[in-house]
């Protein structure tokens, strides 16, 4: 269930703009590529508003930052600059879990309440709050590795091995990590049902 509610948006928001991208890149080149994504983002909220469905903010947001991202690529005739600010966005987010692990309500509760609905009750737990913590951590460390990835990736080699490599690469962190949580979710689950 976890996974069947998360994998839409992670497959909407990660998957899908690089390999829009990607498929612009090899019909029409980096200009194909950029307009593609952009369109692909716009055509998401047109989508959206066509079926009266609300567009969230995340993706008004994200509307804004690729459109923006588009434009200087276009202006500078740089693509590393739409690659870049994604890629500091990782280290921030890394930064963000980390810092954020041992307050009263770190980031990736809220990611994973946002995700996947949970009872206040079980969120609340004292298991599940050293569960959030270490969760956080494990997170961090997982953005801070991908960010490091991607930045080597996208200063030493061509677009195209950025986006094959990058993007497998972050697939396969990304897969082991939410593994890595989704089991020891479980495991909390099962030691909080076991002593009541």
């Amino acid at each position: 269930m976890l996974v069947r509610h998360a994998a839409p948006r992670v497959l909407e928001g990660m998957i899908l703009p690089v390999a829009v991208f990607y498929a612009g890149l090899l019909v029409a080149g980096v200009h194909g590529g950029l307009v593609l994504a952009v369109a692909w983002v716009y055509g998401g909220v047109v989508l959206r508003l066509v079926r009266r469905r609300t567009v969230p903010g995340t993706v008004l947001l994200a509307m804004l930052a690729i459109t923006v991202r588009a434009a200087l690529a276009l202006l500078t005739g740089n693509v590393v600059i739409y690659f870049l600010q994604p890629t500091l966005g990782v280290f921030c987010a890394s930064l963000a879990f980390l810092c954020t692990a041992a307050g009263r309500r770190p980031l990736i509760q809220r990611v994973t309440t946002d995700l996947v609905p949970l009872p206040d009750h079980l969120v609340r737990h004292p298991r599940m709050r050293r569960f959030f913590v270490h969760l956080s951590l494990l997170w961090g460390l997982v953005q801070f590795a991908n960010g490091t990835l991607s930045l080597w990736l996208l200063f030493s080699e061509p677009i195209q091995t950025y986006l094959i490599v990058r993007t497998a690469a972050v697939a396969l962190l990304m897969v082991l990590a939410a593994a890595a949580s989704l089991l020891a979710f479980r495991r909390v689950l099962r030691v909080m049902q076991q002593r009541g």
